[in-house]
């Protein structure tokens, strides 16, 4: 026998006849047809996916806020439409008790509570605010029409709105539990830092990146504004951008003062690592698709870089460091996000061109299995201690959250690096870590190991194998010895 609400709500109370009275009594106006018309176009989430689509063609917040809200709408619209009306069958409003002129054509016959439409409406109204409060104010009025419209419609009694209202909001905070909001506040830094005052760029080297972003989206312009005093570089193709711009630098013969750079997060690791090796100060204008340098450091747009050389405001910042024997020499090399060994990087890209369609934490779980379907274990010797691993990750700094996909720097100058990796020795490793990830449960997983550390000391036992570094791939090793250098880059912010 199916389980039956409570009297109050099976029997419909009086306050639920009173508003419903209340609204049937309001004088015919051209809003009946309106949201006669709003409440159809929300039927199976047709609305919230239009409205999406909209959100998802600028970038930053409003798109992270139209793909959590999609994900949360899958929720909300689980919970009320296949588990709450099949646990709580309710007879709907009699269509007598609104005017015709109100009445949909085709009436749904499926249990009124709660309310499927006000669930969506709530989930992604909740969602896009959690990303974009601008935006989820502007979206509030809409799903409160669609919420009301129901009622006006004469196919939901209040209760059922307000119910299904909940379980929207519930289930777009729920979303957090797997996809956490994103800190967008810059990572803290206790050094300050001494650099030069930068009236227009003067005495700067520069360079620019046109392919970091949109292709379309030339940051030169950018630049020039900002530093019009500034000898402005291009990538030579032929040559790696530390040589070009070591060779410059001596070239100048003490002339420059700063480095600038203008591109995205390969483009700004090989510049940052110019500027620590020389003792150069670094500018920078974020011009690349994904920016996290950028980001944790706190430099988000032009006139953010352009403030701070106009101040000669800067601080100092950790590097990682990595050295690579074994090999074709002896080789160094800075990274100013992460380094990584096995399958982390190939994991990394796949996700990231999953994510341009879907939303990020299910493009993250695909990208983990394919990538772990076809990785080979790694023989390792890590601090001295033999393991068997599938990839391993080192982040410049201890990065947030603790699981397998750090996102964010609280801290710039910890003096530690952000050591995590994937055992290979334990029964069904792979399949156990997909499962922890999923469920959230790494931390209490046999498979998953983290550590803060000041160093790392990595021997492969079965042969050389390529490091990765802010996404670009390094010179082939054996060992690879990794530090965190506090303080090494010197970088304008306010």
């Amino acid at each position: 026998m199916a389980p039956h609400l409570p009297r109050p709500l099976r029997r419909v109370g009086l306050p639920d006849r009173h508003l419903m009275a209340r609204s049937a009594a309001l004088p015919h106006s051209p809003a009946d047809a309106a949201l006669r018309m709003l409440s159809r176009s929300a039927n199976k989430g047709h609305l919230w996916w239009a409205v999406a689509a909209a959100l998802a063609t600028r970038k930053g917040p409003a798109r992270r806020g139209a793909l959590r809200g999609i994900a949360a709408i899958a929720a909300a619209s689980a919970s009320a439409n296949l588990v709450a009306k099949e646990l709580f069958p309710r007879r709907r409003p009699a269509a007598e008790l609104v005017p015709e002129h109100r009445r949909l054509v085709k009436r749904p016959t499926s249990s009124s509570f709660p309310s499927g439409h006000s669930a969506s409406a709530a989930a992604f109204v909740t969602a896009v605010t959690m990303e974009s409060p601008t935006a989820g104010l502007a979206l509030l009025p809409l799903g409160a029409a669609v919420a009301y419209s129901r009622v006006h419609t004469g196919v939901h009694w209040p209760t059922d709105i307000g119910v299904g209202a909940l379980i929207g909001v519930a289930a777009a905070l729920g979303t957090r539990h797997w996809w956490p909001i994103r800190d967008e506040r810059p990572g803290r830094t206790a050094h300050r830092a001494e650099a030069p005052v930068m009236i227009d760029g003067q005495d700067m080297l520069a360079l620019v990146n046109p392919g970091s972003g949109d292709p379309g989206d030339d940051p030169t312009e950018e630049v020039r504004f900002a530093w019009p005093k500034a000898t402005i570089l291009y990538p030579d193709r032929g040559i790696d951008i530390r040589t070009q711009l070591t060779t410059e630098i001596a070239r100048r013969d003490g002339q420059v003062r700063a480095l600038g750079v203008a591109g995205g997060d390969g483009t700004v690791a090989a510049v940052a690592s110019v500027a620590a090796d020389t003792g150069l100060p670094l500018a920078l204008i974020p011009a690349g698709t994904l920016n996290h340098f950028a980001r944790d450091v706190g430099v988000r747009s032009m006139p953010d870089a352009d403030a701070a050389t106009e101040q000669g405001a800067a601080v100092g910042i950790d590097l990682g460091e990595v050295k690579i024997e074994g090999g074709a020499g002896t080789h160094h090399r800075w990274f100013v996000n992460t380094a990584s060994l096995g399958g982390y990087p190939e994991m990394v890209r796949l996700r990231e061109k999953i994510q341009q369609r879907h939303p990020k934490w299910p493009s993250a779980v695909v990208a983990m299995i394919r990538v772990l379907r076809r990785a080979r274990p790694l023989p390792v010797r890590l601090n001295g201690h033999s393991a068997l691993v599938w990839m391993v990750f080192v982040g410049n700094g201890t990065y947030a959250p603790k699981g397998f996909w750090p996102n964010r720097r609280p801290q710039l100058d910890t003096g530690l690096l952000d050591v995590r990796y994937l055992r290979a020795d334990v029964p069904y490793s792979r399949a156990r870590f997909v499962l922890a990830a999923i469920t959230k449960t790494l931390h209490a997983s046999h498979v998953y190991r983290q550590h803060d550390v000041p160093a790392l000391d990595v021997e492969l036992l079965d042969g050389h194998r390529r490091v990765a570094t802010d996404g670009e791939v390094g010179p082939l090793g054996r060992t690879f010895r990794f530090r965190s250098r506090p303080s090494a880059l010197t970088i304008y912010r306010l």
